[in-house]
């Protein structure tokens, strides 16, 4: 490894490392972030420290990753009894809140599973249960989140140290 792959190689776990704390706390896209930099280095060290099929299962996980957030969220409203309207609404949430930062991530799957759930005619108390499933999903996904950019991270240090 040259003296320009070890700098490139600290700026991308660098780069990675923000991105578990972006897992964590969904400001940031974490998962696309950490895929970003193992890219980035793939492509200035001609993936000559890491091959195109590593690039290739980091792109796969960052897909799962991120389908994984509307999932969690959609299955978790449903299985704390909301029907299908409040799940949607905790995604439509989840969607729109993302662009809004960690409070709106948080608040906007809940409110509108439960005025989803309202409008759909349930009872005042089996919508806020929906609610809380959507805080549920939220948690969920974020622990397989932080999961899958562990493992992205240990996949990308592997292939590029071994």
């Amino acid at each position: 490894m040259t003296s320009g792959e070890i700098v490139l190689f600290i700026v991308a776990l660098i780069i990675m490392i923000i991105g578990l704390a972006g897992v964590i706390l969904p400001v940031l896209p974490g998962i696309p972030l950490i895929f970003a930099a193992a890219a980035l280095y793939g492509i200035l060290t001609g993936f000559a420290g890491i091959s195109l099929n590593i690039i290739l299962i980091l792109a796969g996980l960052t897909v799962f990753g991120l389908v994984v957030d509307y999932l969690a969220n959609y299955f978790s409203v449903r299985k704390m009894g909301g029907g299908r309207a409040g799940a949607i609404g905790a995604v439509v949430g989840l969607m729109i809140g993302i662009w809004f930062g960690l409070v709106w991530i948080v608040l906007l799957p809940f409110m509108l599973a439960v005025v989803f759930e309202l409008l759909a005619g349930k009872e005042g108390r089996r919508a806020l249960k929906a609610g809380v499933g959507s805080l549920v999903g939220l948690l969920f996904s974020g622990l397989l989140r932080f999961i899958i950019g562990c493992v992205m991270v240990g996949l990308f240090v592997w292939a590029v140290l071994h």
